[in-house]
């Protein structure tokens, strides 16, 4: 049994819906008459027509999925046939995952039809766990879906509770009874295992409960006692939620929807000043932030804004929020009222305390960051893009833009005195130009070079700095001699020659870039 304590024992919600139509066919139904036949999903399997999914008046018909459509229609003639779309069903279970992660950020699917919550620690907003399951319940009925629901200890006993059982609320360690009167088909075995077991007169899960492990293992598998103590709660297998969850969340539940646009500020800066003071907590800062806007109608839209360094401040982020929100192409619509809006903190770096007031000036390098912020919530991530270095000794892919919100990598700029003359320039030229030059001796600098029908005379040279090609990306590139020159008018180049004299027949120079 789990031994968790009570105030820490995990709680899985497990959502089943026995029938789940496509919207189009959910509107028929809607506007069909009470008299209508018994609806059925058809799929063709090896050659034959077999339901697929039946609706629940076929359902009480004795109409299951996998019986032939010939069978089907012996028992029931009055019978109305639906083409199976498989893709539709998915897509709106991908809607329902969505609407449904209000109720907690730790959520998956679970296939078939179906979808787990671990909603520990989330009772609460919803005035306990009987007011969540009656608040899910709900939340299912208005959305046109038929469910069963059971909130149990582990996820594999609130699956079979809500798929094979009645459903329901089982308290912390109370779901091992109603678990063992479950038919054995909630092991979700073969037809041809589970006939077996009923053959030997094993029906429910208690028998098997009562018998010894060791010879059901060698009759049906050596993972067949872990399988029995997962679907009576002896195990608790952690589910993978769809999305990672954040660090931090916050949630605002409102028993009377918002819409207006003061009221929605007001709510992100109470979520804001939570927020913080959570990261504050643990001594961490926040570089993005994610508000999730909850509708009525199970419409969920999600607005994200980063930080170039972790912040806590809340006004500073509220201005950013507001910024995104002005920039939507397609603006923030609340329909009929937001009922729910989360704020997450996807991403966190530990953020060392700092002194407030006292007449503290804002740093040159905050304001600046600041800045970017703002341009970013405003133009959007791919609008604002900082230098980072790459691994190369190729200049021109020494560095590479990347947006000013992406994770820093391992790699580092190379430390360089500053009494030192710069070796790269700051402007260089992609692709490189192409000159005229004369120089004195082969190997050598240029005198002379003519670049864009404007002759120089070189003074000073420094060189050559020799950089060789990227043999293991392209075989045939050459090594470049570079050199940093000054023409008589003070005006510095950054020049190499490509391939060396003997290798090459005539090697060619270039100007790569100009110092500033």
């Amino acid at each position: 049994m789990n031994s968790e304590p009570s105030a820490h024992r995990r709680r899985y919600l497990a959502v089943w819906f026995p029938w789940l139509p496509s919207d189009r066919l959910r509107r028929q139904e809607h506007d069909a008459p009470p008299d209508a036949p018994p609806v059925v999903l058809v799929e063709k399997v090896k050659g034959a027509l077999r339901l697929a999914a039946v609706d629940p008046a076929a359902a009480r018909a004795g109409l299951t999925p996998g019986l032939t459509l010939a069978d089907a229609r012996a028992r029931t003639p009055a019978l109305r046939v639906v083409a199976h779309q498989p893709d539709a069903d998915d897509a709106l279970l991908a809607r329902a995952l969505e609407d449904f992660g209000r109720f907690t950020p730790m959520i998956a699917l679970d296939p078939p039809h179906g979808l787990m919550l671990d909603v520990t620690g989330c009772a609460h907003l919803f005035g306990g766990e009987a007011g969540l399951l009656q608040t899910v319940q709900t939340r299912a009925e208005r959305a046109g879906l038929k469910s069963r629901s059971s909130l149990a200890g582990t996820p594999q006993v609130a699956r079979a509770l809500a798929r094979f059982g009645p459903g329901g609320l089982f308290e912390p360690g109370q779901d091992r009874a109603p678990a063992r009167r479950l038919p054995v088909a909630a092991l979700e075995l073969s037809d041809k295992e589970e006939q077996a077991l009923r053959r030997a007169g094993l029906k429910r899960l208690g028998d098997l409960d009562d018998r010894p492990r060791a010879p059901l293992a060698a009759r049906f598998g050596v993972d067949f006692p872990a399988r029995l103590a997962r679907v009576l709660g002896d195990e608790d297998m952690r589910i993978t939620p769809h999305r990672p969850p954040a660090p931090v969340v916050v949630d605002r539940v409102f028993f009377e929807p918002v819409s207006a646009p003061e009221d929605i500020e007001r709510v992100l800066c109470d979520l804001l000043i939570e927020t913080m003071d959570r990261l504050d907590q643990v001594g961490q800062g926040g570089r993005a932030f994610e508000a999730g806007f909850y509708r009525v109608d199970g419409e969920t839209r999600r607005i994200v804004v980063r930080t170039g360094r972790p912040t806590r401040d809340a006004p500073a982020t509220l201005r950013l929020f507001r910024e995104r929100m002005a920039a939507l192409s397609h603006p923030l619509d609340p329909g009929f009222g937001f009922d729910q809006v989360r704020m997450s903190v996807p991403w966190t770096q530990t953020l060392a305390p700092t002194q407030q007031g006292l007449g503290r000036e804002t740093s040159g390098e905050e304001a600046f960051s600041r800045l970017v912020d703002r341009l970013t919530a405003r133009l959007g991530a791919d609008a604002v893009l900082r230098f980072t270095p790459f691994a190369s000794h190729i200049p021109e892919r020494a560095a590479r833009l990347v947006p000013t919100s992406a994770r820093h990598g391992d790699e580092t700029w190379p430390d360089l005195d500053p009494d030192d003359p710069p070796l790269r320039p700051l402007q260089m030229f992609d692709p490189p130009q192409p000159v005229e030059t004369l120089a004195e001796v082969p190997d050598g600098y240029p005198l002379k070079f003519r670049w864009r029908r404007v002759l120089h005379e070189v003074t000073r040279a420094e060189g050559p700095e020799r950089i060789g090609g990227e043999w293991w990306r392209a075989p045939d590139q050459r090594t470049r001699d570079y050199y940093r020159v000054e023409d008589r008018e003070g005006r510095r180049f950054w020049l190499f020659r490509q391939g060396l004299y003997g290798e090459t027949p005539e090697p060619r120079w270039f100007i790569h870039g100009l110092f500033a």
